[in-house]
């Protein structure tokens, strides 16, 4: 089984796209994550979904998360707010940027091996340098596990 045919269409966003708004289509179609393009179009990074999820809590709570108990609702309800005003440049990861995209013709293992080198929950699948679509890690194992 090849890249090819178990990419699928998938939402994607530019690196210079607004970070908050990339937050909300992560959310509302409940994604794992998404590839960002560059201003060429082409893939450039991965943003997972639990990175955009780091980038909102405060460090002092990663760093302790027992402090997570003591802020109080309503600065839960503006956690969100880091994100105005931010590009999505500015929240990726610097493991995730230059991932290199699976090609169409690339077998299960060979993506799956790429996927969990660079510990990605998405690749992007490119053909002749044009993107063909995603494969998400569900989406190979359920591959994988299908023969």
């Amino acid at each position: 089984m090849r890249a090819e045919e178990i990419a699928e269409d998938f939402p994607v966003v530019s690196i210079d796209s607004d970070a908050l708004e990339a937050a909300r289509m992560l959310a509302e179609h409940r994604l794992p994550g998404i590839v960002v393009t560059d201003t060429a179009g082409k893939p450039y990074a991965v943003l997972p979904a639990s990175q955009v999820v780091r980038f909102i809590v405060p460090r002092y709570v990663q760093d302790d998360p027992s402090l997570a108990g003591v802020l109080d609702e309503s600065m839960a309800d503006r956690a969100a707010d880091k994100l105005r005003g931010k590009r999505v440049r500015d929240v990726l990861p610097e493991h995730l940027v230059d991932v290199p995209p699976a090609d169409a013709g690339d077998t299960i293992i060979e993506v799956a091996a790429a996927m969990a080198r660079v510990r990605s929950p998405l690749i992007a699948v490119v053909k002749d340098g044009a993107l063909r679509g995603v494969i998400t890690a569900s989406r190979l194992l359920a591959a994988a596990l299908r023969h």
